[in-house]
């Protein structure tokens, strides 16, 4: 490998193995700004297979000291680590709006998911370390929670700091040892968290290799040491991923696509409050988050005032640079993804479906410069038809009447995907009696956007839109090894086994 320490600024994200920074400027990445093309923001160290072997090292080398601590010693250096974190965040937002595009309000709330997400995990400590003990007649039984071991985290780009730390903090708890794999698109802030993360814990129970996927990615899930991993991003990918940890049949948690339906019966009240909650829930993020609202469902009685309120409403969004106060929906992040939409927008309009382009441009003449596309919402296409059953991951959203609730169930659970869904009515109960009928990880009642599944809350998907669940006390189980002890005597003495 290179040398350490090759000069890298604040700007850069470089490799960390073991307590070390490394940076090939030579062969180092640009990293641009989606809303002005030829603006670089920072440069990512390109990783390779070899780093990922000695991150792997570094991260099994530190995997005794830190899985012998107590999860409450642990959770004290994850406490210090939310504090330097925090103090760091508000530059962190504004970078991260320069590489992702995203509004800084949207930015804010993605770096502050670092400090929140570890003292939630923190606090979970004491639960941790206090084993389910069970003593009768029998005998005793304790059930411990035990590490897994290295575990690689593979994260997305469509909300890096966020989502890595949803995989980070409840591994970290469990007493397991780290490998990221930043994303390549945006993993600027997110490194900059991990760096400042990795100086409140023993050397090597952080490390950071960016690259790509089919070498860096493939080399961590690969590795014989690599005992857990944990990945958000494409099905696709996800079922690579099966595939390359079968030989050694590691431990999998995966938060794949979605392409998820917001049912609205016929007992909803359409009115500025609902819609506000539709316009966020489509189109936040550019409409690239995974459990955004990807297709609507109104019952036929109220469908044309949806859409005409609704319309009227997506209207008013004015697109441009995240950073300009009065954007409220910053370019698509990358060329493949604004490619793919403006394509798929195309496709959809040739095929007979009217497609309404509604919002303002923030500057007509910097339009160009960057990934911008304009907020669409599409009537007139059947359930079949290709923008209804992809996950678009842009803001461009089908809306479908329906008559009979059967009917909408039937429409919402036609999918390959199942990770998220809504169902919304003035009667809550009734909402889920309908919500229970619906094949998804997480139906909301009501609501339907980011913030609406906590960290405190369960969430993964159904069908192939993932394995395992995360957030909450159940991730930390899913990055642990349940250990039972038992002592039987009395098993022994009632069945005259001796």
């Amino acid at each position: 490998m290179p040398a350490s320490d090759i000069e890298w600024t604040a700007m850069d994200a470089p490799i960390l193995i073991d307590g070390q920074t490394h940076f090939d400027a030579d062969h180092a990445r640009v990293v641009t700004n989606p809303a002005h093309h030829k603006e670089v923001v920072g440069r990512r160290a390109v990783g390779t297979g070899g780093y990922a072997h000695a991150a792997v090292e570094a991260a099994t080398s530190a995997y005794e000291r830190w899985s012998a601590l107590s999860a409450a010693e642990r959770a004290q250096m994850m406490l210090a680590a939310a504090v330097a974190i925090e103090a760091g965040n508000g530059d962190r937002a504004r970078l991260l709006t320069r590489e992702h595009g995203k509004p800084l309000s949207e930015a804010a709330h993605d770096v502050g998911g670092a400090p929140k997400i570890l003292r939630y995990y923190a606090g979970l400590a004491d639960r941790f370390d206090t084993p389910d003990v069970t003593e009768d007649d029998l005998g005793r039984i304790v059930r411990l929670l035990r590490p897994m071991g290295p575990t690689a985290v593979i994260a997305p780009w469509n909300a890096p700091v966020y989502l890595s730390y949803l995989m980070i903090a409840p591994a970290l708890l469990a007493g397991n040892t780290i490998v990221i794999k930043p994303p390549s698109y945006t993993p600027l802030a997110v490194t900059d968290t991990l760096l400042e993360l990795d100086r409140h814990l023993p050397s090597g129970v952080i490390n950071v290799v960016p690259g790509s996927g089919p070498e860096v990615g493939a080399a961590l899930v690969r590795h014989p040491s690599v005992r857990n991993i944990r990945f958000t991003g494409s099905t696709e990918t996800g079922k690579q991923l099966m595939r390359d940890a079968a030989d050694s049949v590691k431990n999998i948690g995966l938060e794949l696509g979605g392409n998820d339906p917001a049912v609205i019966l016929e007992g909803s009240t359409i009115n500025d409050q609902l819609i506000s909650e539709f316009v966020r829930g489509v189109y936040a993020g550019t409409g690239q988050i995974c459990y955004n609202i990807k297709r609507i469902y109104v019952h036929r009685s109220m469908y044309e005032d949806f859409v005409d309120q609704f319309t009227e409403a997506v209207d008013q969004i004015v697109i441009g640079d995240g950073l300009s106060s009065d954007v409220t929906m910053g370019p698509l992040n990358n060329e493949a993804q604004f490619k793919f939409v403006d394509a798929l927008v195309d496709r959809t309009r040739s095929s007979g479906a009217t497609v309404a382009t509604l919002g303002r441009r923030h500057d007509p003449t910097t339009w160009d410069d960057g990934w911008f596309i304009q907020p669409s919402v599409v009537t007139g296409l059947a359930q079949g038809a290709e923008l209804v059953e992809c996950e678009q991951f842009g803001p461009v959203i089908p809306i479908i009447p329906f008559n009979e609730e059967s009917e909408a169930i039937a429409f919402a659970n036609q999918s390959e995907f199942g990770l998220a869904a809504s169902v919304w009515d003035d009667d809550v109960d009734h909402a889920f009696d309908i919500a229970r009928q619906i094949e998804a990880g997480t139906v909301f009642i009501n609501v339907h956007r980011v913030g609406a599944s906590d960290v405190s809350m369960e969430f993964g998907g159904f069908k192939q839109s993932g394995l395992g669940r995360g957030h909450g006390w159940v991730a930390v189980e899913e990055n642990s090894e349940l250990q039972v002890l038992a002592h039987r005597p009395g098993w022994v003495e009632a069945t005259g086994h001796h």
